[in-house]
């Protein structure tokens, strides 16, 4: 039982996924892949999102101008103004990329 249990709990954990995407139960398939997309682009792995970070990010993705696509992302999605894109932030920068056609795929 005390597997069981314990392999419940590892299967619908949600601790390495952002808050608001793991409590979003409408993410789409593409969200999820944008989402993952942009993290894999956290180079210093400090849970925020540079502009730089994020350029990467959308060069991945196929945009024309990157550099442009970063701007504007981070200024949709920069609640707090810092600079940057916190994971609590990143949905709002996942949305932004599905408004503009992008879909995680490349």
């Amino acid at each position: 039982m005390k597997q069981a249990t314990t392999l419940k709990r590892a299967i619908f954990s949600t601790k390495n996924v952002p808050p608001n995407l793991a409590e979003e139960p409408n993410v789409t398939p593409d969200g999820r892949k944008l989402s993952e997309v942009f993290k894999r682009h956290d180079a210093d792995g400090d849970g925020r999102l540079s502009r730089a970070e994020i350029k990467k990010a959308f060069d991945e993705l196929g945009a024309l101008i990157p550099a442009y696509r970063a701007y504007r992302g981070l200024n949709h999605a920069d609640g707090n103004g810092d600079g940057f894109v916190d994971m609590n932030e990143l949905k709002d920068l996942v949305q932004y990329a599905e408004n503009h056609g992008y879909t995680g795929s490349t």
